[in-house]
């Protein structure tokens, strides 16, 4: 009787399983849609990619765009059991890894780049490119470190034999020792602290600036402000998903039925959501970037006039 309960469990499971596959893949495909779709409105004027927050934007999109198409084939490739040599596992970890922490700390760059454009507008250029370039290179430098502190801990104590092996790609393999653990922790939580004072400080600054502003220069510092809020939103989702993983191990250990729906979840909340916040922040908002959306998606039928914008 208690094989029968316990096969009927596994099977639940497993439907679950399928379900929780077949959503992500219809959510995976429409960000990824449209990603593709502000990528090529980004690329198609040449005020997009010569201005600083806009170029900013294009790393988040791609960013996110790279993280959904890894993690997916992730998600498909752990949900069959498919197992992979962990020297290439590896590979994949750096990448997913580095991605993870590039649009979180872009979000920062780009609530940096509100607070300059606002608070103090004669230091902002109206075409830096090659700033935003070297913008560019600091951020996935930063975003490297963690990937790191991580990988060295696990290349120091990891046997060699542990290289040939084959096994399911997961996160947690590359944690062998509980103080790995812990050294993880600490470094996600600088993350998570730096990035949150920065979002404060830039927030309490315009805020400032939006009380002593009159006319036209409030409603555009309110704008601003608005994206600002917005920006935060989406950096608190990405920041909230440093901390997923370790959550989803303290659960496995009490219910692996409950591990599997809070990861499902997670992945949808903390990992998809933020994902699909960009278009809202910028695709929408953004009159610029709405107009040449609004152009693409019909094909160029639709001929807008770009003058009559404001930034």
């Amino acid at each position: 009787m208690a094989d029968n309960n316990s096969e009927a469990g596994g099977e639940t499971v497993y439907i679950r399983k399928d379900e929780q596959l077949i959503i992500v893949q219809f959510l995976v495909l429409i960000f990824l849609c449209i990603n593709v779709l502000l990528i090529v409105t980004i690329c198609s004027k040449a005020h997009f990619y010569t201005t600083m927050r806009y170029m900013l934007f294009a790393v988040t999109v791609l960013s996110d765009s790279l993280i959904l198409i890894m993690s997916d084939i992730l998600v498909i490739l752990n949900h069959f059991n498919v197992t992979m040599n962990i020297a290439f596992c590896v590979c994949i970890y750096i990448t997913l890894v580095v991605f993870t922490f590039v649009t979180p700390v872009t979000l920062t760059a780009m609530t940096l780049e509100r607070y300059v454009a606002i608070c103090k507008p004669l230091r902002t250029g109206s075409c830096a490119p090659h700033a935003a370039l070297h913008c560019i290179l600091i951020i996935h430098s930063l975003s490297s470190v963690p990937c790191i502190i991580v990988l060295s801990n696990f290349f120091a104590t990891a046997p060699f034999s542990l290289y040939s092996q084959h096994r399911l790609c997961l996160m947690g393999i590359f944690v062998l020792l509980r103080w790995q653990d812990d050294v993880k922790l600490v470094v996600y939580q600088c993350y998570f602290l730096i990035m949150s004072a920065t979002i404060c400080f830039s927030y309490v600054k315009i805020m400032k600036v939006a009380k002593d502003a009159s006319g036209e220069d409030k409603k555009s510092t309110r704008r601003g402000l608005r994206t600002l809020v917005l920006h935060s939103f989406q950096l608190l989702l990405c920041l909230i998903q440093l901390w997923c993983p370790f959550i989803e191990n303290a659960v496995l250990q009490i219910n692996f039925k409950l591990y599997i729906d809070i990861r499902f979840f997670d992945y949808i909340m903390f990992y998809l959501a933020p994902r699909c916040l960009s278009p809202l922040i910028y695709g929408l908002r953004d009159k610029k970037v709405y107009l040449a959306l609004k152009q693409n998606a019909l094909f160029g039928f639709h001929r807008p006039n770009f003058k009559a914008c404001g930034q």
